[in-house]
């Protein structure tokens, strides 16, 4: 079986040389360049002539798209240029697509953010749908983090891939405002959001609720909560750019209106520190205590 390497880039000098040199094995690799202005094409070249020089598309999944259709391998392998496969995942993949046993394999995803490699929230497993079968799969190109559609059965692979996450939080902030915000205000506003004033707060302390004690984001320490802190300014930018889609409309919340509702969320704040203490707590009556205190705190 013959596996195709598609991957996306811009301005991926730094990261680039490392991305192709984990794929050198495959038969085939297809750069799909999104009209970079450092050397990302000059380097991509000491990996393969096969280089196509894109406009630089907001919605990503435009080109990849184009990359599969450029692809002639029977199997696909789906990248970014700071993404990299590591030995034991190569391993893998040939002799999963030797079999042909799927017509696609999802694969997880370890995210390497600010120098360390993130083990829960979003952060990990990460799945990712990246390897299939040419012709079975394709971006539905409607959002920046959507999934890959793959037609027929797919499985998961044991061995996970690297992901260059964010190397600095200007790149973050970045990303946040040029990329992924956009997207995710065109798909609210598709779906007839209308803003409403106590969002402003809804947004930010659910998802930084949600990361950071649900999810167990406090378990990777400061990167941890400063991530989870992160997400919630994203949250709020959303919103601040769904209010400003509506030519900032003015609205009118009282201050008591206002000292509700951060009194709803510091009880929702309230259950998850319980919840937190909960799943770390070994004393048994202590958690016995914690249980009753949460409820009461949900009753109250």
């Amino acid at each position: 079986m013959k596996l195709s390497v598609v991957v996306t880039t811009w301005n991926a000098e730094a990261k680039i040389a490392q991305c192709l040199t984990s794929v050198s094995w495959a038969d085939e690799i297809i750069v799909v360049d999104s009209s970079s202005t450092d050397n990302t094409p000059r380097l991509a070249k000491r990996f393969t002539k096969h280089i196509f020089t894109r406009p630089n598309d907001p919605m990503l999944n435009v080109n990849k798209n184009f990359g599969f259709e450029k692809a002639t391998g029977d199997w696909i392998l789906s990248l970014d240029s700071d993404e990299e496969i590591p030995p034991a995942l190569a391993r893998e993949m040939k002799e999963k697509i030797a079999k042909e046993e799927a017509s696609g394999y999802w694969i997880t995803r370890k995210n390497i953010i600010f120098g360390k490699w993130i083990t829960h929230a979003i952060w990990w497993p990460d799945p990712q749908l990246r390897l299939f079968r040419r012709g079975r799969g394709k971006f539905p190109e409607k959002h920046v983090h959507e999934y890959l559609q793959v037609e027929g059965k797919t499985e998961t692979l044991a061995e996970p891939m690297i992901h260059y996450n964010y190397d600095t939080v200007s790149q973050f902030i970045y990303k946040m405002d040029a990329l992924y915000t956009p997207s995710e205000v065109a798909r609210l506003q598709a779906s007839g959001y209308r803003v409403v004033w106590y969002d402003a707060i809804r947004f930010p302390v659910s998802d930084f609720v949600k990361l950071y004690f649900a999810q167990g984001g406090y378990k990777d320490g400061l990167h941890g909560l400063v991530l989870a802190g992160l997400q919630a300014m994203y949250s709020l930018v959303v919103f601040a750019k769904l209010w400003e889609g509506e030519q900032f409309a003015e609205q009118e919340p009282t201050l008591g209106a206002v000292v509700r509702e951060l009194g709803g969320a510091g009880r929702d704040v309230g259950y998850w520190i319980r919840t937190a203490k909960i799943a770390n707590e070994k004393n048994p009556l202590v958690t016995l205590f914690l249980k009753i205190q949460r409820r009461l705190a949900r009753i109250f």
